[in-house]
């Protein structure tokens, strides 16, 4: 009997033990306000279209490009597609500008731009070979898609299209198949954490029918039988400017900072088809998060990682060539990282401290109980 009753408070303690920590952990997730567990954000951006008339094509790409930048993801981290150049057309008013609304506030192109893939290597193939990482080893880096099983990814892509087809360059076109595909050789070779994928183009929302691998998030901005339509014109430039999709996308994103609380389960309750002039749709069975809980900057937002290195044992003695006002600099900031990292240190002295007390505490206990029941 007597053994009994002391399994049983073990199961207890136990049970309180795992409890503990378990809140603990979802109080650290709360904190930081997401489930996700990845470790870095990329983006794939296309406008599959070239000719001066498709000029809202571009803007659209520009103005994903320029929202993923001021969300945090770098431009290391960004693969931008663009078919064609507007800004240096002979028709360009402003010349080495794109803009996205017939009042030019913000240009899209302006000095801080990396173009990665442009002309006539915006192809079906090389987009399928950024995807599935299957390029010549000659290829650098910088338009390479460097992802692997910890790696958000946001893919947009914009252009002509119709049921399962999307048009690049007039001269060839990816299917819905084609995209599936190459996600399914991405999930095979563990090259991402989870997929979202946007896309702008008449009958968009047909482009995802085919996805059929985990972790994929999809979104289109028109359903089978309907056009994506632009927004509004420019008079000046003399074409349409920017589509009411992705205009009311990221009219919606400027509302959006890096710390944002915002979920995907937002974003798509703020479509309002009255105003896009389409139905957008959203696919979401084939990803294992719930909309209400996955963050809008999971996917647009970079991820920043610290780490805290214990100081080093001896410090490195100074060149004599430096100037005495450079020595006390430094001096500063070693003092400084010192104290930083005796702080944490500090911290993790008191959480392992707290941990051991909690520990003794629940042994001495568990004595208590056993000698009461003994004596009975």
């Amino acid at each position: 009997m007597l053994f009994v009753s002391f399994l049983h408070l073990l199961l207890i303690l136990s049970s309180w033990a795992w409890a503990t920590q378990a809140s603990q952990e979802d109080d650290v997730r709360n904190f930081f306000g997401t489930s996700s567990e990845h470790t870095n954000n990329w983006a794939v951006l296309v406008c599959a279209s070239r000719y001066w008339f498709n000029y809202r094509h571009m803007s659209n790409a520009l103005g994903m490009y320029r929202t993923v930048k001021r969300l945090g993801i770098p431009d290391s981290n960004i693969i931008l597609m663009l078919a064609d150049d507007a800004s240096c057309n002979s028709r360009n008013k402003f010349p080495g500008s794109v803009y996205a609304d017939r009042g030019r506030h913000i240009d899209l192109y302006g000095e801080n731009i990396e173009v990665d893939y442009r002309g006539y290597e915006v192809t079906v193939e090389n987009f399928i070979r950024v995807l599935t990482g299957r390029m010549d080893p000659s290829v650098p880096r910088s338009k390479r898609l460097l992802t692997d099983d910890r790696s958000n990814i946001f893919v947009y892509m914009t252009g002509h299209g119709g049921n399962e087809f999307l048009k690049f360059q007039d001269n060839e076109e990816i299917s819905a198949f084609d995209i599936a595909d190459a996600f399914e050789q991405m999930y095979q070779k563990k090259r991402y954490n989870e997929i979202f994928f946007m896309i702008d183009t008449c009958q968009a929302n047909s482009m995802y029918s085919k996805f059929y691998s985990p972790n994929i998030l999809a979104t289109g901005s028109s359903r089978v039988g309907e056009n994506s339509y632009s927004y509004e014109n420019d008079n000046d430039i003399g074409v349409a400017v920017i589509d009411a999709y992705t205009h009311y996308v990221l009219e919606y994103m400027e509302g959006i900072n890096k710390t944002s609380h915002q979920t995907m389960a937002d974003l798509f309750g703020s479509y309002d088809v009255t105003k896009i002039n389409s139905h957008p749709g959203v696919r979401s069975d084939l990803f294992n998060r719930p909309l209400e809980k996955t963050l809008i900057t999971d996917f647009f937002g970079g991820v920043s990682q610290v780490e805290v290195s214990p100081p080093p044992s001896e410090q490195p003695a100074q060149p004599p060539s430096q100037p005495p006002s450079v020595q006390i600099k430094e001096e500063q900031g070693r003092t400084h990282l010192r104290a930083e990292t005796n702080r944490v240190t500090l911290e993790n002295v008191k959480e392992k401290l707290g941990q051991n007390v909690r520990s003794w505490g629940a042994l001495a206990i568990v004595g208590l109980l056993i000698g009461w029941v003994s004596t009975r």
